[in-house]
C-alpha cells in the first residue's frame, strides 16, 4: 500500500505558504529570488500566488535585484496584489541588503587596491541618482579610520571645504585620504572639476604630510581610479 503523504510535506501547504516552509526545511539557499520576495509579501492576488506575482515583478527588472531595489513604492504598487505595505516591505528588505554589503566591506577595513575602495563605496553611492563626494580617512597601515560625506550635488572646487577635510584628518590621526564620488550618468571619464578638486586637496594635504592615495569615480557597476591611471 502506498504511504499517505505527510501533511507536513511542503507540496501540501498552500502556494503562498510553501516558500516559508521550504526555507524552514531546506534552508535559505534553496529558495529562488522570487520565493524570497514572496515571503516578504506573504500573499499574491486572486489570479496569482505570491511566488508567481514576484516572478512577474522580477521579470519586469530582468530578474535584477539591484534594479528591483530602485523601484519606488508607486512603481511596485502598479502590480496587482502589491499594496503600500507590501511595497514598503520589499524596499526595506532590499535596503537592508544594500547596507549589509557596505558593512561587510567596511569590516575588512584594510584597503589594498582600488577594487577594495569600490567594494566599500559602491553600496553607498553607486546607485544614487544625485552626485555625492566622500572622503575615506586612512591610517599608515592603509586601514579605514572613517568615511565621511563631504558634499552632495554637483562637484566644483568651491564645494570642497579643504580646511574641514584636513581638520578632521588631524583629529582622527589620518595619514592618507581617498576621495570618492559617483557619476549618476554612468560615465567614468573624470571631468575638469574632478581633476581640479583632486589637485586642490593634494596640494593642501602635502603641507601636513597627508597623502591623497586615490580618487575613485564610481558608477553602479564600474569605477575609474586616478591612482591606477597615474593621475596622482
Amino acid at each position: 500500500m502506498q504511504e499517505k503523504p505527510s501533511s507536513f510535506s511542503i507540496k501540501n501547504w498552500s502556494q503562498d505558504d510553501q516558500p516559508r516552509e521550504k526555507l524552514l526545511y531546506k534552508g535559505k539557499a534553496a529558495l529562488s529570488d522570487a520565493e524570497l520576495v514572496a515571503i516578504l509579501i506573504g500573499s499574491g492576488n486572486r489570479q496569482e500566488s505570491a511566488v508567481d506575482l514576484c516572478k512577474r515583478i522580477l521579470a519586469s527588472t530582468d530578474n535584477n535585484l539591484s534594479a528591483l531595489g530602485k523601484l519606488s513604492i508607486n512603481q511596485l504598487m502598479e502590480f496587482k496584489g502589491i499594496g503600500e505595505a507590501k511595497a514598503i516591505s520589499i524596499i526595506a528588505a532590499l535596503e537592508l541588503g544594500r547596507r549589509r554589503r557596505g558593512e561587510e566591506a567596511l569590516e575588512k577595513k584594510k584597503i589594498t587596491s582600488s577594487a577594495s575602495v569600490f567594494e566599500l563605496m559602491q553600496p553607498v553611492i553607486g546607485e544614487l541618482e544625485h552626485e555625492e563626494f566622500w572622503i575615506i580617512y586612512m591610517n599608515n597601515s592603509n586601514k579605514v579610520i572613517q568615511k565621511n560625506q563631504l558634499s552632495k550635488g554637483g562637484i566644483t572646487g568651491t564645494l570642497v571645504d579643504v580646511r574641514l577635510v584636513l581638520k578632521n584628518a588631524l583629529e582622527v590621526g589620518a595619514t592618507g585620504l581617498i576621495l570618492a564620488h559617483n557619476h549618476p550618468s554612468g560615465t567614468l571619464k573624470p571631468s575638469l572639476a574632478d581633476k581640479q578638486v583632486t589637485e586642490k586637496l593634494k596640494i593642501a594635504a602635502q603641507s601636513l604630510d597627508i597623502k591623497i592615495l586615490d580618487h575613485l569615480i564610481i558608477t553602479e557597476k564600474a569605477y575609474f581610479s586616478f591612482a591606477d591611471e597615474s593621475l596622482l
